[in-house]
């Protein structure tokens, strides 16, 4: 599994990673009590019912039963193999693996054609911000920035750069480096025209890199300086640039966000770096496009709430509109920020500086429900009576949807206020649509919020005393050796469950290879992802510390009554299928007798 790569080596790159720090890059986490729960990443859900557990150092899933370690979670949230995520891991601890370990199954690998695209991006990322810095020929793209107001501080930090109004420069460069023109025109880095004359596809622009998650160069944003069409360009859609789940920044944002419990959501590159610069850190933008739901969820996993901060023009208010209906429902907390004056963000950071922007934009943001009641006032004329009765009804139809009864009383003052209206009246049409939605909105709502620390340990259906027996017992082996040892001498394998057995065949293995109880450890052991969530998910059940012998014996002495019933039925269902082949009826009732009369004592014994 693990190719040549000593299990020392794996072990202290798993040790130097807590799984809380590593997971809390993806997830918001929040602690309960010894816990920490938030939204499974793996799968849509409103409720936290994801789990990871700091002393173990394991993850579970109570919704999908996902779970493991902090290998094997980087390997599922990012597709890595193995060995991709154990190098990933060792960079952000440290540690370096010699270029001698090698992954047992290069197919795993990401593919070597996209492996030579981000090569190619990183490349180009630091040419293309050499130009722009210390080249006379990227002194118009330079100029150009500083005149936006972007500073040398801000201009490395994005590494934003000048192609050169060259056809071939940048195509020589590459080819240099050994990249294939085909495999760059494929990835979109050159263009080729209708001559299948190949050259570089940002020439005589200024270049925003736009990086995933990992900080990893995979695509390119070219802006126009000299009237060129369009006025910006991106990268085409290939397999490492979706621009529907890419968010521009995310990479440096990420743990302001966290820090901040809060995003801020722009239109434009200009404006997350104009913001940046204002110390605004927590920004990033979509690429030219609406927001899409995979970039709503992508936000919503890290953070509650986000402020959408888009142009004051009617297209930007309209696409701030959407925007919020988007991530509403991707079960974020809304605001919207009011830009004055008709500006756009980095327009008003140019113009009144830093601490206006955060003072007078960011943080006097609109609550969701105020910017909608403000933008569906334009479809109106208030000064007619029935455009206010159909504006109040429209409001009424938002405020329904609201969960909590304070802020649907909130909105219903200002109502009231505004149009001389009796809250008895504004009360009754929301309930009267809220009963349309459905019942009991409101408890239902409560409910949810408390239930996540019963979720985890209930079970859908009611197992046999036998099959819960054999998890606790699993559980007790997992955490303490000589119980293991115990039930070995005692049971063996002689478990009923058939995933049982695999669990206590690999736990005898692990702990006779000297290991001591570590749950983390042992997963890495397990070849089939569906035990290793097993286990986990045994893991995770609740223990005494201070077991008796007494009870771990009465374990013992379910899961044997069962076995060895068990292998008796199954002898006399083979008598029984003998006598009926042979028509003697008589025998074969006799041995059914039998079998409903162990399988009574059976049931007796186990209440």
């Amino acid at each position: 599994m693990n190719g040549q790569i000593p299990e020392e080596t794996i072990e202290e790159i798993r040790k130097s990673n807590d799984i809380v720090d590593i997971v809390g890059e993806y997830v918001q986490l929040k602690k309960q009590g010894r816990n920490y729960f938030g939204l499974c990443p793996f799968h849509g859900e409103k409720t936290p019912s994801f789990s990871v557990t700091q002393d173990k150092q394991i993850f579970h899933c109570f919704g999908c039963h996902k779970g493991g370690n902090v290998v094997t979670f980087v390997m599922e949230m990012e597709g890595f193999s193995f060995f991709e995520a154990l190098k990933h891991l060792a960079e952000k601890s440290g540690h370096t693996l010699p270029e001698s370990y090698q992954p047992v199954n290069q197919n795993q690998q990401v593919s070597q054609e996209s492996q030579d695209v981000l090569n190619a991006y990183e490349w180009l990322t630091k040419l293309y911000h050499h130009l722009l810095r210390h080249t006379k020929e990227g002194k118009t793209g330079y100029q150009y920035l500083i005149d936006r107001g972007f500073t040398d501080e801000v201009i490395d930090t994005f590494q934003l750069g000048f192609s050169p109004n060259s056809k071939e420069f940048i195509v020589q460069f590459l080819e240099k480096k050994g990249f294939h023109p085909q495999t760059m025109v494929k990835a979109g880095l050159l263009s080729m025209n209708d001559q299948q004359e190949v050259s570089d596809r940002f020439r005589g622009r200024v270049v925003f890199p736009i990086r995933n998650h990992l900080g990893k160069t995979v695509g390119f944003g070219g802006r126009s300086i000299n009237n060129q069409e369009p006025k910006y360009l991106n990268s085409p859609e290939s397999e490492l640039f979706h621009k529907g789940r890419l968010l521009y920044n995310f990479d440096l944002a990420r743990s302001h966000i966290r820090k901040q419990e809060e995003a801020v959501l722009f239109e434009g590159y200009a404006d997350v770096i104009s913001a940046y610069a204002a110390g605004v850190t927590n920004g990033v933008a979509t690429l030219g496009t609406a927001i899409t739901e995979a970039q709503a969820k992508l936000l919503r996993r890290y953070v509650d709430t986000v402020v959408i901060c888009y142009d004051a023009d009617d297209a930007g208010v309209q696409a701030s509109y959407k925007a919020a209906k988007v991530l509403k429902k991707a079960g974020c907390t809304v605001k919207v920020a009011s830009m004055p004056n008709g500006m756009d963000p980095d327009e008003f950071v140019q113009q009144n500086g830093a601490e206006r922007f955060r003072k007078e934009v960011v943080d006097v943001s609109d609550t969701y429900m105020s910017f909608l009641m403000r933008f569906l006032k334009k479809d109106y004329n208030l000064n007619l009576e029935g455009d206010r009765i159909q504006y109040v009804e429209s409001v009424l139809d938002e405020v329904a949807l609201i969960d909590r009864p304070v802020e649907r009383e909130h909105y219903l003052k200002e109502l009231a206020n505004e149009f001389e209206l009796s809250m008895d009246t504004l009360t009754q049409e929301i309930m009267a649509r809220r009963q349309k939605i459905g019942p009991g909105q409101d408890k239902m709502v409560q409910k949810s919020n408390t239930s996540m620390a019963k979720a985890p340990y209930s079970q859908k259906k009611l197992l046999p005393a036998y099959h819960n027996a054999e998890k606790q017992l699993i559980a007790y082996m997992l955490n303490d050796r000589t119980i293991a040892e115990k039930v070995k001498e005692e049971l063996g394998g002689s478990f009923n469950v058939e995933q049982h057995q695999i669990i206590v065949t690999y736990l005898y293995a692990f702990y006779e290879e000297g290991n001591g109880p570590d749950v983390s450890l042992f997963v890495e052991r397990l070849p089939d992802p569906s035990i290793q969530s097993l286990v986990v998910q045994i893991a995770m059940m609740p223990i005494h510390q201070d077991i008796s012998d007494r009870e771990i014996n009465d374990y013992i002495r379910l899961i044997r009554v069962e076995h060895s019933d068990e292998a008796a039925i199954k002898s006399l269902k083979a008598e029984q299928k003998l006598a009926e082949k042979q028509n003697d009826h008589v025998k074969a009732a006799q041995i059914a007798m039998q079998i409903l009369e162990i399988r009574k004592q059976l049931k007796n014994s186990i209440h």
